[in-house]
């Protein structure tokens, strides 16, 4: 189990600087639904919206569920999105999961960059 609300693995790391973080969207709150994606019932499009934002850097878990549903959601809203390919990771239930889901999201118009190359 993973990110379930209330254990460590749903905290934010001791070492992230919270001070900047404006808003904080939980998704897969009703134990009965799967949600993969952050736009999934969150209100995160309309937040976004709301003030102006428009483009999307993308990293998490995993780059083949939750990462591959929110970029095309987030595509599908309108948003451009960059996904950042040294911060994401994929379960691969099957070998070559993680990439194909890569590659769904760049034929949705997702770029795929690094951290290390932003400004």
């Amino acid at each position: 189990m993973h990110c379930v609300a209330g254990t460590p693995g749903a905290a934010f790391h001791r070492d992230l600087d919270t001070d900047r973080i404006a808003e904080v969207f939980s998704k897969g709150t009703n134990p009965g639904v799967e949600a993969y994606s952050a736009f999934d019932g969150t209100g995160l499009a309309t937040w976004l919206r709301s003030h102006h934002i428009g483009r999307l850097y993308v990293g998490g878990l995993a780059t083949d569920y939750c990462v591959r549903a929110s970029v095309l959601d987030a595509r599908r809203a309108g948003f451009d999105v960059v996904v950042l390919e040294d911060a994401i990771g994929a379960v691969e239930v099957a070998p070559g999961d993680g990439e194909r889901a890569l590659e769904e999201m760049r034929e949705a118009g997702a770029a795929v960059s690094r951290s290390d190359r932003l400004g």
